[in-house]
C-alpha cells in the first residue's frame, strides 16, 4: 500500500473524535441510573444519543485525518459498553426474551474475543465490514425504542409462541423488528467473519 493511502495514527490523547467518544461513555452510567430510576423516556433518549454517534467519532477522525492510538481503542470499548448496555436495559426492562439476550451476547463474545485472539496470537487483523456497523445500527435504535417502549403494534398473529414477540398476536414496541434484522445482520457478518478468520489463518 503507498503512502499516500496510509492512515497516519498519532498519539494524541485530547482531540475531538476521543472526546466524543470519552462523553458516549459517561452516558452508559447515566443510562443505568435513569433506566433503574424508571426514567425510560429520559434513559431512552440518553441511549439514542449515545448511539447516534457511534460514526460520528470514526468519521471525524478519518476526515480529519487525525486517527489516534487512543482513539482506536477507544471506540470500540465505547461501542461494546453500549451494547452491553442496551442488552442490560431491555433484559431489566423485560422487554425481549431470553433467547435475543444470549445470541447477542454469545455473538459479541465470539467476535470480539475471537479477533483478538487472531490480531495477538496470529497478528491477523479482519477488517470490519459495513453490514457489521448496519447491524449494530439497528440493534441501538431496537434497544432505544424497547426501553421507551412505546408506540405498540400489533403483532402479525402468525403463531402462538410466546417466545417470538412479534410474530404472536400480543402488541408490540416496533423496535423488536430493528432488534431481528440487527440479529440476521450480525448473524451473517459472524459467518463472514469466521470464513475471512480461516481464509487468513490458511495463507499465514
Amino acid at each position: 500500500m503507498s503512502g499516500s493511502t496510509t492512515e497516519v495514527v498519532s498519539d494524541k490523547i485530547f482531540t475531538i473524535p476521543n472526546v466524543i467518544s470519552f462523553i458516549r461513555l459517561c452516558m452508559v452510567p447515566v443510562f443505568f441510573v435513569l433506566l433503574l430510576n424508571d426514567q425510560n423516556i429520559a434513559a431512552a433518549i440518553v441511549f439514542g444519543v449515545a448511539a447516534a454517534t457511534d460514526f460520528l467519532d470514526g468519521q471525524i477522525a478519518r476526515r480529519t485525518h487525525c486517527v489516534t492510538k487512543l482513539g482506536q481503542l477507544l471506540d470500540p470499548v465505547v461501542d461494546r459498553a453500549l451494547m452491553v448496555a442496551g442488552v442490560l436495559g431491555v433484559f431489566i426492562a423485560g422487554r425481549v426474551p431470553l433467547w435475543i439476550i444470549l445470541l447477542i451476547v454469545a455473538r459479541d463474545l465470539l467476535v470480539v474475543g475471537g479477533g483478538a485472539w487472531l490480531i495477538f496470537k496470529r497478528g491477523i487483523r479482519i477488517p470490519v465490514i459495513y453490514p457489521g456497523k448496519f447491524a449494530t445500527t439497528f440493534l441501538f435504535i431496537g434497544f432505544a425504542a424497547l426501553i421507551l417502549n412505546m408506540p405498540l403494534i400489533p403483532g402479525l398473529g402468525i403463531c402462538d409462541i410466546s417466545w417470538l414477540p412479534g410474530f404472536n398476536g400480543d402488541p408490540v414496541c416496533w423496535g423488536i423488528w430493528f432488534i431481528y434484522v440487527g440479529l440476521v445482520l450480525s448473524l451473517g457478518t459472524t459467518v463472514y467473519y469466521i470464513w475471512a478468520a480461516i481464509k487468513a489463518l490458511a495463507q499465514k
